[in-house]
Protein backbone atom coordinates (compact mmCIF):
# COMPACT_ATOMS: atom_id res chain seq x y z
CA UNK A 1 0.00 0.00 0.00
CA UNK A 2 1.20 3.53 -0.76
CA UNK A 3 0.45 6.24 1.76
CA UNK A 4 -1.04 9.47 0.44
CA UNK A 5 1.22 12.38 1.28
CA UNK A 6 -0.35 15.60 2.54
CA UNK A 7 -0.17 17.94 -0.44
CA UNK A 8 -1.51 21.04 1.25
CA UNK A 9 -3.34 22.17 4.40
CA UNK A 10 -5.74 25.07 3.91
CA UNK A 11 -7.55 27.22 6.47
CA UNK A 12 -11.08 28.34 5.74
CA UNK A 13 -11.80 31.93 4.74
CA UNK A 14 -14.71 33.97 6.15
CA UNK A 15 -17.19 34.55 3.33
CA UNK A 16 -20.65 36.07 2.97
CA UNK A 17 -23.14 34.50 0.57
CA UNK A 18 -26.85 34.62 -0.20
CA UNK A 19 -28.68 37.51 1.46
CA UNK A 20 -25.99 37.90 4.12
CA UNK A 21 -25.11 34.46 5.47
CA UNK A 22 -21.73 34.36 7.20
CA UNK A 23 -19.87 31.14 6.50
CA UNK A 24 -16.39 29.67 6.18
CA UNK A 25 -15.15 28.62 2.72
CA UNK A 26 -12.73 25.69 2.74
CA UNK A 27 -12.01 25.94 -0.99
CA UNK A 28 -13.68 27.35 -4.06
CA UNK A 29 -13.17 29.50 -7.12
CA UNK A 30 -9.75 29.01 -8.70
CA UNK A 31 -8.68 25.59 -7.37
CA UNK A 32 -10.52 23.34 -9.79
CA UNK A 33 -7.54 21.21 -10.86
CA UNK A 34 -6.45 20.15 -7.36
CA UNK A 35 -9.99 19.21 -6.27
CA UNK A 36 -11.48 18.00 -9.59
CA UNK A 37 -14.33 16.92 -9.79
CA UNK A 38 -15.24 19.07 -6.76
CA UNK A 39 -15.59 22.82 -7.03
CA UNK A 40 -16.37 24.29 -3.62
CA UNK A 41 -16.92 23.42 0.05
CA UNK A 42 -18.64 25.78 2.49
CA UNK A 43 -19.01 25.30 6.24
CA UNK A 44 -22.01 27.28 7.54
CA UNK A 45 -21.67 27.18 11.32
CA UNK A 46 -23.24 29.85 13.49
CA UNK A 47 -24.86 30.50 16.86
CA UNK A 48 -26.14 33.98 16.02
CA UNK A 49 -29.40 33.85 13.99
CA UNK A 50 -28.65 37.31 12.56
CA UNK A 51 -25.71 35.73 10.73
CA UNK A 52 -27.76 33.14 8.82
CA UNK A 53 -31.55 33.77 8.92
CA UNK A 54 -31.53 35.87 5.70
CA UNK A 55 -30.63 32.64 3.96
CA UNK A 56 -30.11 31.98 0.27
CA UNK A 57 -33.10 33.42 -1.62
CA UNK A 58 -33.97 32.41 -5.18
CA UNK A 59 -30.87 31.77 -7.30
CA UNK A 60 -29.98 29.62 -10.34
CA UNK A 61 -27.73 26.60 -10.78
CA UNK A 62 -26.65 24.84 -13.98
CA UNK A 63 -24.00 22.26 -14.81
CA UNK A 64 -23.25 21.06 -11.25
CA UNK A 65 -24.47 18.98 -8.32
CA UNK A 66 -24.85 20.52 -4.86
CA UNK A 67 -24.62 18.37 -1.74
CA UNK A 68 -26.03 19.79 1.51
CA UNK A 69 -25.35 18.02 4.82
CA UNK A 70 -27.03 19.42 7.95
CA UNK A 71 -25.61 18.77 11.44
CA UNK A 72 -27.64 21.21 13.55
CA UNK A 73 -30.73 23.31 12.91
CA UNK A 74 -32.65 22.91 9.66
CA UNK A 75 -32.80 24.12 6.08
CA UNK A 76 -36.08 24.68 4.25
CA UNK A 77 -35.88 24.60 0.47
CA UNK A 78 -38.06 25.11 -2.58
CA UNK A 79 -37.51 25.36 -6.33
CA UNK A 80 -38.92 26.47 -9.66
CA UNK A 81 -40.21 22.95 -10.37
CA UNK A 82 -42.50 23.05 -7.34
CA UNK A 83 -40.39 20.88 -5.07
CA UNK A 84 -40.40 21.76 -1.37
CA UNK A 85 -38.82 20.17 1.65
CA UNK A 86 -37.01 20.51 4.96
CA UNK A 87 -33.65 19.12 6.04
CA UNK A 88 -32.97 18.61 9.75
CA UNK A 89 -29.94 17.39 11.74
CA UNK A 90 -28.23 14.48 10.00
CA UNK A 91 -30.13 14.82 6.71
CA UNK A 92 -28.57 15.16 3.26
CA UNK A 93 -29.82 16.63 -0.01
CA UNK A 94 -27.98 15.81 -3.23
CA UNK A 95 -29.28 18.09 -5.99
CA UNK A 96 -28.33 17.57 -9.62
CA UNK A 97 -28.95 20.98 -11.19
CA UNK A 98 -28.26 19.70 -14.71
CA UNK A 99 -29.76 21.95 -17.39
CA UNK A 100 -30.92 24.44 -14.82
CA UNK A 101 -32.94 25.10 -11.71
CA UNK A 102 -33.99 28.08 -9.62
CA UNK A 103 -34.18 27.39 -5.92
CA UNK A 104 -33.91 28.86 -2.45
CA UNK A 105 -32.47 27.55 0.83
CA UNK A 106 -33.51 29.13 4.12
CA UNK A 107 -31.67 28.03 7.30
CA UNK A 108 -33.18 27.99 10.78
CA UNK A 109 -31.40 27.33 14.08
CA UNK A 110 -32.14 24.66 16.66
CA UNK A 111 -33.66 25.40 20.08
CA UNK A 112 -30.37 27.05 21.08
CA UNK A 113 -30.14 29.11 17.91
CA UNK A 114 -27.33 27.02 16.45
CA UNK A 115 -27.03 26.26 12.76
CA UNK A 116 -24.39 23.98 11.26
CA UNK A 117 -24.03 22.31 7.92
CA UNK A 118 -21.90 21.91 4.82
CA UNK A 119 -22.46 22.45 1.13
CA UNK A 120 -20.21 20.76 -1.41
CA UNK A 121 -20.35 21.42 -5.16
CA UNK A 122 -19.45 18.63 -7.60
CA UNK A 123 -18.93 19.32 -11.28
CA UNK A 124 -20.89 17.52 -14.00
CA UNK A 125 -19.11 16.18 -17.10
CA UNK A 126 -19.85 17.87 -20.42
CA UNK A 127 -22.11 14.97 -21.43
CA UNK A 128 -24.41 15.61 -18.43
CA UNK A 129 -24.34 19.41 -18.14
CA UNK A 130 -27.81 19.64 -19.67
CA UNK A 131 -29.34 16.55 -18.08
CA UNK A 132 -32.72 16.75 -16.32
CA UNK A 133 -32.54 18.18 -12.78
CA UNK A 134 -33.22 15.76 -9.93
CA UNK A 135 -33.11 15.55 -6.15
CA UNK A 136 -32.07 12.87 -3.71
CA UNK A 137 -33.40 13.76 -0.26
CA UNK A 138 -31.85 11.45 2.32
CA UNK A 139 -33.16 11.41 5.91
CA UNK A 140 -30.62 10.86 8.67
CA UNK A 141 -32.04 7.43 9.53
CA UNK A 142 -31.27 6.18 6.01
CA UNK A 143 -27.55 6.94 6.25
CA UNK A 144 -25.66 3.80 7.31
CA UNK A 145 -23.25 4.04 10.23
CA UNK A 146 -20.36 1.67 10.90
CA UNK A 147 -18.43 1.51 14.19
CA UNK A 148 -15.16 -0.40 14.22
CA UNK A 149 -13.67 -2.25 17.20
CA UNK A 150 -11.46 0.72 18.11
CA UNK A 151 -14.50 3.02 18.30
CA UNK A 152 -13.95 4.77 14.96
CA UNK A 153 -17.33 5.62 13.47
CA UNK A 154 -18.27 6.42 9.87
CA UNK A 155 -21.52 7.80 8.43
CA UNK A 156 -21.55 6.83 4.75
CA UNK A 157 -23.41 9.35 2.62
CA UNK A 158 -22.18 8.32 -0.81
CA UNK A 159 -20.01 5.52 -2.16
CA UNK A 160 -18.89 2.23 -0.65
CA UNK A 161 -16.98 2.28 2.63
CA UNK A 162 -16.18 -0.47 5.14
CA UNK A 163 -18.65 -2.86 3.54
CA UNK A 164 -21.58 -0.44 3.46
CA UNK A 165 -22.90 1.70 0.61
CA UNK A 166 -24.29 5.19 1.06
CA UNK A 167 -27.88 5.88 -0.07
CA UNK A 168 -26.98 8.54 -2.67
CA UNK A 169 -26.71 6.94 -6.12
CA UNK A 170 -26.12 7.75 -9.77
CA UNK A 171 -23.62 10.52 -9.04
CA UNK A 172 -21.60 11.58 -12.07
CA UNK A 173 -18.40 12.12 -10.07
CA UNK A 174 -18.54 8.55 -8.70
CA UNK A 175 -17.94 10.26 -5.39
CA UNK A 176 -17.26 8.97 -1.90
CA UNK A 177 -18.51 11.19 0.95
CA UNK A 178 -18.03 9.93 4.52
CA UNK A 179 -18.31 11.59 7.95
CA UNK A 180 -15.62 9.97 10.13
CA UNK A 181 -15.02 10.22 13.89
CA UNK A 182 -11.80 8.76 15.37
CA UNK A 183 -11.65 8.42 19.20
CA UNK A 184 -8.95 10.11 21.31
CA UNK A 185 -5.37 8.95 20.68
CA UNK A 186 -6.40 6.32 18.13
CA UNK A 187 -4.46 5.90 14.88
CA UNK A 188 -6.47 4.94 11.81
CA UNK A 189 -5.50 3.82 8.32
CA UNK A 190 -8.20 4.44 5.73
CA UNK A 191 -8.15 3.19 2.15
CA UNK A 192 -8.86 5.61 -0.69
CA UNK A 193 -9.01 4.39 -4.30
CA UNK A 194 -5.77 5.44 -5.97
CA UNK A 195 -7.23 7.11 -9.08
CA UNK A 196 -9.29 9.59 -7.04
CA UNK A 197 -8.56 13.08 -5.85
CA UNK A 198 -9.19 13.18 -2.09
CA UNK A 199 -9.41 15.63 0.78
CA UNK A 200 -10.37 15.67 4.46
CA UNK A 201 -12.20 18.58 6.06
CA UNK A 202 -11.69 18.63 9.84
CA UNK A 203 -14.49 20.22 11.85
CA UNK A 204 -14.10 18.86 15.38
CA UNK A 205 -11.28 17.70 17.61
CA UNK A 206 -7.62 17.61 16.65
CA UNK A 207 -5.21 15.20 15.08
CA UNK A 208 -2.22 14.55 12.87
CA UNK A 209 -2.39 13.35 9.29
CA UNK A 210 0.89 11.51 8.90
CA UNK A 211 2.45 11.40 5.48
CA UNK A 212 5.79 10.99 3.74
CA UNK A 213 6.87 14.43 4.94
CA UNK A 214 6.87 15.92 8.44
CA UNK A 215 3.61 15.32 10.32
CA UNK A 216 1.27 18.30 10.34
CA UNK A 217 -1.24 18.93 13.10
CA UNK A 218 -4.81 19.99 12.49
CA UNK A 219 -6.55 21.73 15.38
CA UNK A 220 -10.24 22.61 15.62
CA UNK A 221 -13.02 22.77 18.18
CA UNK A 222 -13.81 20.07 20.72
CA UNK A 223 -14.90 16.79 19.19
CA UNK A 224 -15.64 15.13 22.52
CA UNK A 225 -18.72 17.15 23.44
CA UNK A 226 -21.00 18.18 20.55
CA UNK A 227 -22.74 20.64 22.90
CA UNK A 228 -19.52 22.41 23.85
CA UNK A 229 -19.17 26.04 22.83
CA UNK A 230 -17.61 26.03 19.36
CA UNK A 231 -14.51 28.02 18.54
CA UNK A 232 -15.20 30.12 15.47
CA UNK A 233 -11.59 30.90 14.60
CA UNK A 234 -11.26 30.38 10.84
CA UNK A 235 -7.68 29.20 11.33
CA UNK A 236 -9.03 26.19 13.22
CA UNK A 237 -11.20 24.98 10.33
CA UNK A 238 -8.75 23.00 8.24
CA UNK A 239 -8.87 21.21 4.92
CA UNK A 240 -6.24 18.58 4.15
CA UNK A 241 -5.60 17.95 0.45
CA UNK A 242 -3.95 14.60 -0.26
CA UNK A 243 -1.62 13.54 -3.04
CA UNK A 244 -2.11 10.21 -4.84
CA UNK A 245 -1.85 6.87 -3.05
CA UNK A 246 -3.89 3.95 -1.67
CA UNK A 247 -4.63 5.14 1.85
CA UNK A 248 -4.43 7.93 4.41
CA UNK A 249 -3.39 7.74 8.06
CA UNK A 250 -4.78 9.92 10.84
CA UNK A 251 -3.64 10.06 14.46
CA UNK A 252 -6.38 11.48 16.71
CA UNK A 253 -5.48 13.90 19.49
CA UNK A 254 -6.70 13.94 23.12
CA UNK A 255 -10.23 15.01 22.13
CA UNK A 256 -10.54 12.74 19.11
CA UNK A 257 -11.05 14.05 15.59
CA UNK A 258 -14.05 14.30 13.26
CA UNK A 259 -13.77 15.05 9.57
CA UNK A 260 -15.42 14.69 6.18
CA UNK A 261 -13.46 12.42 3.85
CA UNK A 262 -14.36 13.17 0.25
CA UNK A 263 -12.94 11.66 -2.94
CA UNK A 264 -13.90 11.44 -6.60
CA UNK A 265 -12.58 10.61 -10.05
CA UNK A 266 -11.32 13.75 -11.83
CA UNK A 267 -13.19 14.79 -14.97
CA UNK A 268 -10.17 16.56 -16.49
CA UNK A 269 -12.40 18.83 -18.57
CA UNK A 270 -12.22 22.61 -19.14
CA UNK A 271 -14.13 24.68 -16.58
CA UNK A 272 -15.96 27.92 -17.34
CA UNK A 273 -17.40 29.23 -14.08
CA UNK A 274 -19.58 32.18 -13.18
CA UNK A 275 -21.23 32.11 -9.74
CA UNK A 276 -23.65 29.17 -9.51
CA UNK A 277 -23.30 28.23 -13.19
CA UNK A 278 -20.42 25.97 -14.28
CA UNK A 279 -19.99 25.01 -17.93
CA UNK A 280 -17.09 24.06 -20.22
CA UNK A 281 -16.78 27.18 -22.40
CA UNK A 282 -17.32 30.93 -22.12
CA UNK A 283 -19.87 30.69 -24.94
CA UNK A 284 -21.96 28.25 -22.89
CA UNK A 285 -21.77 30.62 -19.92
CA UNK A 286 -22.97 33.54 -22.05
CA UNK A 287 -25.83 31.43 -23.36
CA UNK A 288 -26.84 30.47 -19.82
CA UNK A 289 -26.84 34.11 -18.67
CA UNK A 290 -28.82 35.16 -21.75
CA UNK A 291 -31.42 32.44 -21.09
CA UNK A 292 -31.61 33.50 -17.45
CA UNK A 293 -32.43 37.07 -18.48
CA UNK A 294 -34.92 36.02 -21.19
CA UNK A 295 -36.80 33.52 -19.01
CA UNK A 296 -35.64 30.48 -21.02
CA UNK A 297 -33.25 29.12 -18.38
CA UNK A 298 -35.54 26.36 -17.09
CA UNK A 299 -35.74 23.53 -19.66
CA UNK A 300 -38.10 21.17 -17.83
CA UNK A 301 -41.39 21.56 -16.04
Amino acid sequence: MSLRAVKEILSTKPTMEGAGVKLERAFGFGKTKEFDPFLLLDDFRNENPRDYLAGFPWHPHRGIETITYVLAGEVQHGDSLGNKGRMTAGDVQWMTAGSGILHQEMPKGDENGRMHGFQLWANLPASLKMTDPRYQDIPSAAIPEVTEDDGTMARIICGEFWGKRGPVNGVAADASYVDITVPPFKKKRIKVEVTRNAFAYVFAGEGVFRDASDPQAVLTESGADPNATPVYDAKNHSLVLFDRGDEIVVQAGPEGIRFLLVSGKPLEEPVAWYGPIVMNTQEQLKQAMSELQSGKFIKHR
